[in-house]
């Protein structure tokens, strides 16, 4: 094809690398692109020596320096950058040491030098920081399990026309994802479902952090509780949402669905079965090969072990002190109190909450560990606790 000025920089940088990535012969590929060896080989020397800047016509261009590593190493970290086009250049030198033991290895910056030329190093946006108000105080995972987040991926349609929106887990400490599933749907049962294969193969965590939609969260149920995660709670697992609309707030997570979203949306061929082998595929790579810097450049994997909380199903009730009242909420989410039938919330259905005496005719209530707010006989309600007042006392 011949070469259009419009684009001639992109045509020129595209024939590089496919000469340096693609087992085309040279004199194919140049018969390809409309031009002679001589002029091919003049593109490919330009870059080794200047990157994709010396692609530019060059009639009052001094001369060049030299290239600083042999054809084959630059060829070699290409070929690595555009396999993992999200990893940066101290993961693109991790894995090439661990592919080629034998050879001398590179500097970061001459893997970063050469990225750069290339046109494969993404310009990151700095970003201020903000004081991030919680709706719990912030828990520091400080060994694996200690605090798992979760979320949903934004959805894309595969070309079969296909929603695809993959539930994610990550373990927060190990960087280690727990699963990239695509789910029928959003509903708590599904997600629920989804969990207990991940508690049964790697127990229980600490704390769950999630976002306030659905169906984690529940904006008009008592602190937000859900079905699903007062179904957390009444396994002993504590909560820790963001603020509603501040994503940031969860931004390691972010940053791995922006990795995933790169290396695999709109990029895969076929039907929701063939997007879920290739999350597999990615998961594997990004636990087991992908180095991370804050661990060392180390793979999640070798930091990761499974929780020794083991899960063994859902309680059938809850065990509270002596001194607390026991009461079990009905499917139009009321418990029922000297006589009188008192809303609480339809998220807890089922299950039995413990009241504790605070004088008078008043009562705090309780759900598992969490005290939800105080119910009031003498106006026969339920008062929720509010954000500032998370914790009740008798």
């Amino acid at each position: 094809m011949p070469w259009k000025e419009r684009d001639a920089m992109s045509l020129r940088l595209e024939f590089v690398l496919r000469s340096l990535t693609e087992p085309t012969p040279f004199r194919t590929l140049c018969a390809e692109y409309g031009v002679s060896p001589k002029t091919g080989y003049k593109w490919k020397q330009r870059f080794f020596q200047e990157g994709s800047s010396g692609l530019h016509d060059q009639s009052r261009r001094p001369a060049a320096s030299p290239a600083a590593l042999p054809e084959q190493v630059v060829c070699e970290i290409v070929r690595l950058k555009q396999a993992h086009r999200t990893w940066g250049p101290r993961k693109i030198r991790e894995l090439y040491a661990r592919r080629h033991r034998a050879q001398p290895l590179p500097s970061e910056s001459s893997v970063k030098r050469v990225l750069d030329k290339a046109g494969l190093v993404e310009k990151r946006r700095s970003r201020r920081s903000r004081d991030t108000g919680r709706l719990q105080s912030r828990v520091d995972a400080q060994a694996p399990n200690d605090v798992w987040t979760v979320d949903f991926k934004g959805w894309w349609y595969t070309p079969t026309h296909e929603r695809c929106e993959p539930f994610t887990v990550r373990d927060a400490y190990s960087r280690y994802v727990l699963a990239s599933a695509i789910l029928p749907d959003a509903r708590t049962e599904t997600v629920q479902q989804a969990c207990e294969g991940l508690f049964e193969r790697y127990g229980l965590p600490g704390t769950i952090r999630s976002d306030n939609g659905r169906p984690f969260a529940a904006t008009t149920a008592p602190l937000g509780l859900s079905r699903l995660s007062a179904w957390w709670l009444a396994l002993g697992i504590d909560l820790d949402r963001i603020d509603p609309g501040c994503p940031y707030q969860n931004g390691a997570h972010e940053r791995m669905h922006g990795d995933l979203a790169r290396d695999l949306e709109r990029r895969i061929n076929g039907d929701l079965a063939r997007h879920q082998a290739a999350l597999e595929t990615w998961r594997h790579t990004f636990n087991d090969e992908r180095p991370h810097e804050a661990l060392g450049m180390r793979c999640p994997a070798e930091i990761y072990s499974p929780s020794s909380r083991r899960y063994e199903g859902t309680p059938d009730q809850l065990d509270y002190p002596d001194d607390l009242l026991d009461r079990r909420v009905n499917a139009a989410g009321q418990i029922k109190l000297h006589g009188m039938a008192i809303a609480i919330s339809t998220a807890l259905r089922g299950w039995n909450v413990g009241l504790k005496p605070r004088g008078g005719r008043e009562y705090a209530l309780y759900f598992a560990r969490l005290c939800l707010g105080r119910v009031d006989l003498s106006t026969e309600s339920f008062h929720p606790a509010t954000n500032e007042d998370l914790r009740c006392d008798g």
